[in-house]
């Protein structure tokens, strides 16, 4: 596969190898995506036992002799107004998964978009000033709409305070990506320094290689 390199005016100065539109691991991809949206949790769901639920500290009536049932507070789970059993409780839904299977998910991810031809190159990407207008021009002359998702190799001050007050738009470093953003985007913007990165990151050399041996 090839997959063309674009300038900023939306022009085609070249054709790359694409490094993406293997094999797309659903396994994986669900495992990594399930994992990021847990940890997104905040987990302060909260109700209150009968020892924390207020009053209920005489007990209502007498024990026998009133023709009612034994009760010993008003705060008895039992009753209307008392505490809550088994309910939820602060809690984290944080876990992890190894470095192996996330960087399989993105690579997934990332094969995914190529096969349905929406990843794209980008050659540079240079702002002048922190202004929006000036990214919306570039998406413009891309002709690019809804979702899109920009990938660079490094932070730019200028671009990263032009993008965010842009809908739709979101900016990610190489080395940060994740399985989630490539999912959430229609379109995947690739600056050209972050294809090296993300090749570093995902070994995508070893694997190339190995292909080439096997033949």
């Amino acid at each position: 596969m090839k997959l063309s390199v674009y300038d900023m005016q939306g022009k085609k100065v070249e054709e790359v190898d694409s490094l993406f539109g293997g094999r797309v691991n659903t396994a994986l991809v669900s495992q990594a995506v399930k994992m990021y949206l847990a940890n997104q949790r905040r987990g302060l769901a909260q109700t209150k036992t009968r020892g924390e639920v207020s009053g209920g500290g005489k007990k209502p009536w007498k024990q026998k002799g009133t023709g009612r049932a034994r009760a010993g507070s008003i705060r008895s789970p039992l009753w209307r107004h008392g505490g809550v059993v088994f309910g939820p409780h602060p809690r984290s839904y944080r876990y992890g998964l190894s470095s192996k299977t996330l960087n399989g998910a993105l690579l997934s991810a990332l094969n995914d978009r190529a096969l349905k031809d929406s990843i794209l190159i980008l050659d540079k990407l240079e702002m002048s000033a922190p202004k929006a207008k000036e990214m919306r021009a570039v998406l413009d002359n891309l002709k690019l709409k809804g979702k899109v998702l920009l990938v660079s190799n490094q932070y730019e001050k200028n671009v990263a305070l032009a993008c965010r007050n842009i809908q739709g738009l979101s900016l990610a470093l190489a080395k940060d990506l994740n399985a989630l953003d490539v999912l959430k985007a229609s379109k995947v913007v690739l600056l050209k320094n972050s294809l090296d990165g993300l090749k570093n990151r995902l070994s995508l050399d070893d694997k190339i290689n190995k292909k080439s041996d096997d033949k």
